[in-house]
């Protein structure tokens, strides 16, 4: 039983020495692995907030939608939330109360770096939804956005 633990460790520890990580896990604990579909996907752009990294869409194997933000960064800031907008694109001065584009709520922007999973509601219609942004309410302010494209 001891040598079998030290086989285990020994493979653990080469693991970490080379950075294998096991496959990524959603918010609400679901694998996001060979499962999930792959569905629309495109990277940030801001100038006035940098604002980089990639937003991907799949569609799990439950059938529910997924927004996933991996290698992202932007500026820190008051009140800021991920959406969708009903826009091919957004300009770093958008406004979207102003202008009232529409929009779909996926929460409250839970870092300002590193990757991360919002649920999309279900019967979003993704033709019509086609941008994600990362938009401040208190400033209505747009830190970036990704306009994204079939994959």
């Amino acid at each position: 039983m001891l040598p079998k633990m030290k086989v285990v460790l020994a493979f653990a520890m080469l693991a970490l020495a080379f950075g294998l990580q096991p496959p990524a896990t959603a918010q609400d604990g679901t694998t996001n692995d060979n499962q999930a579909k792959t569905l629309e996907t495109g990277t940030f752009h801001g100038k006035v907030h940098q604002t980089s990294g990639r937003a991907t869409i799949y569609r799990e194997a439950n059938g529910k939608l997924v927004l996933r933000l991996t290698d992202f960064k932007t500026s820190n800031g008051p009140d800021v939330h991920v959406i969708l907008i009903a826009a091919k694109d957004a300009d770093d001065d958008a406004n979207f109360l102003k202008s009232k584009t529409e929009r779909v709520e996926l929460g409250k922007l839970k870092g300002n770096e590193g990757d991360q999973n919002y649920k999309i509601p279900a019967g979003t219609d993704l033709t019509k939804f086609q941008t994600v942004s990362i938009y401040c309410e208190r400033f209505n302010a747009n830190f970036g956005t990704a306009p994204l494209q079939k994959f």
